[in-house]
């Protein structure tokens, strides 16, 4: 009988869900194009949207150019994350929940905590055009950062993306969006703690983040300008443009709001600048990061070494969508490691060919990677150091 019952209630939700989704369709709470079940209570005061996502994978790899031969696996679940947005006593204000429930996702590794909260946080929406959130949640970084990565054209985001992104903090953020003539503009601020998120404690030092985004041919169809891939298949050519900087007061790890604790506190400054296109099934993207560190080198009291990443990288990705909804993509990354750190870190570059068959846009996909690592951009198969690999995913979500 419980099983019976618990069918029940998904038939009946899934009803639901569909009806609300025509009735409802302009008093959601955040974006307008929510899937998953949803609720409102029936005097309006509220509302409330869940989803999941699951990314499954399986993969293999060289450890060393001398070696072609694969010597490294991996079979695991890479995310799994559960969402909750919507808005209580007035549409004005809404919050966002989402938690993760894979070792990779928590940050273990660098925290030694599984950190389970990756956004909890509270907007107020004072007109259409401008609204503020405090909680915690991505700050207004780097393109392929604030995409979700339920929204990839790739498993994961590039190697420019994992070393020098802002990624998530705990603060006060404001957003404010309007238009001159036909083109778009959108200005993103943050003052936050700059210990990234879940800490049990904070110092003094605080992190200052802001972005400007310009859209000059019009607004991307479905938010597409923060989807990877022209799975819209714009009619009309569309760009964004946009840049940012974040300056990251004493922070303790060593990516400022990620990785490992450092053996004293160091000023990060971060620039970000990157721009997409997208126009009948085609789409490019480009971004450039620059991290700068006065003394990015920190050691303990018995002479160990830990440092803050200090350089620049850029990453290019373009792709094209077959009607069949498959679709075919190149990335190439380099990361530059400044001079005060290329005793300990080499430079890289990687290539990645990317093949996706959409079942149902991004949230069911199948993925096929092939990835090669070169250093010092010799490219030869088995220079010592370089890696290549190849990984199969499959998402999953609502």
């Amino acid at each position: 009988m419980p099983i019976f019952r618990l069918l029940s209630i998904v038939v009946l939700s899934l009803i639901f869900t569909n009806v609300f989704a025509q009735r409802e369709r302009d008093e959601r709470a955040m974006i307008n194009n929510f899937k998953g079940l949803q609720y409102k209570s029936p005097d309006s005061s509220f509302y409330i949207n869940f989803r999941f996502r699951m990314q499954n994978r399986i993969g293999a790899f060289t450890t060393s150019g001398s070696d072609l031969s694969f010597n490294e696996y991996e079979a695991r679940v890479r995310r799994l994350r559960m969402r909750v947005d919507g808005f209580i006593m007035n549409p004005k204000l809404t919050y966002s929940v989402q938690l993760a429930f894979t070792r990779g996702d928590q940050d273990v590794d660098n925290t030694g905590i599984a950190n389970i909260v990756r956004d909890a946080i509270i907007f107020y929406h004072f007109t259409p055009k401008f609204y503020m959130g405090f909680g915690q949640n991505k700050l207004p970084g780097n393109r392929q950062r604030v995409n979700s990565s339920g929204q990839l054209q790739f498993a994961d985001r590039s190697i420019v993306n994992g070393t020098m992104t802002i990624d998530r903090d705990f603060g006060l953020k404001a957003y404010y969006h309007n238009k001159i003539g036909e083109m778009d503009f959108h200005l993103k601020g943050a003052i936050t703690t700059g210990e990234g998120r879940s800490v049990n404690s904070t110092d003094n030092g605080l992190a200052y983040t802001g972005r400007i985004e310009f859209l000059p041919l019009g607004s991307f169809t479905g938010d597409g300008d923060y989807s990877e891939g022209d799975l819209e298949r714009e009619p009309r050519p569309k760009i964004s443009i946009a840049a940012g900087y974040s300056m990251n007061k004493k922070t303790n790890r060593t990516g400022g709001q990620l990785g490992k604790e450092l053996y004293r506190p160091v000023d990060m400054a971060t620039w970000m600048i990157d721009a997409i296109g997208k126009y009948r099934g085609w789409a490019y993207s480009v971004e450039y990061i620059k991290r700068h560190v006065d003394n990015p080198l920190t050691f303990n009291t018995s002479g160990s070494l830990r440092y803050a990443f200090t350089g620049n990288g850029i990453n290019h990705q373009a792709s094209y969508i077959f009607p069949s909804n498959i679709e075919f993509a190149f990335r190439y990354s380099r990361l530059t490691p400044s001079v005060k750190i290329l005793a300990h870190e080499d430079k890289k570059n990687i290539l990645e060919l990317g093949a996706t068959k959409y079942l149902n846009k991004h949230r069911v996909k199948m993925q096929l990677n092939l990835n090669y690592l070169a250093t010092d951009r010799i490219y030869a198969l088995k220079h010592p150091g370089n890696k290549w690999g190849v990984l199969a995913q499959f998402e999953l979500g609502i």
